[in-house]
């Protein structure tokens, strides 16, 4: 093998790992708004009292934000040179 094919096989190695960590991060906003969702159509379908109301929007609150910090992974994972 030549120089330029084994720089190109580790370059594309170095794109594959970084695309399996995109999904990998992908998967779990994905998995996160699931539960959001789960917890907006429970609201919606029962009646609650105050107390669980809170509740339940403390949990969306938490979701929120960890959907928010997977964001930002996204983002500052860039794609290798």
């Amino acid at each position: 093998m030549n120089k330029d094919s084994n720089q190109e096989k580790d370059f594309l190695k170095e794109q594959l790992e970084w695309t399996k960590e995109q999904i990998q991060i992908l998967d779990k906003i994905d998995n996160k708004l699931h539960e959001m969702k789960a917890i907006a159509v429970y609201v919606t379908e029962h009646s609650l009292i105050h107390e669980e109301t809170k509740k339940f929007q403390a949990q969306l609150l938490e979701l929120q934000n960890d959907v928010k910090l997977l964001e930002k992974q996204l983002y500052y994972n860039q794609l290798p040179n």
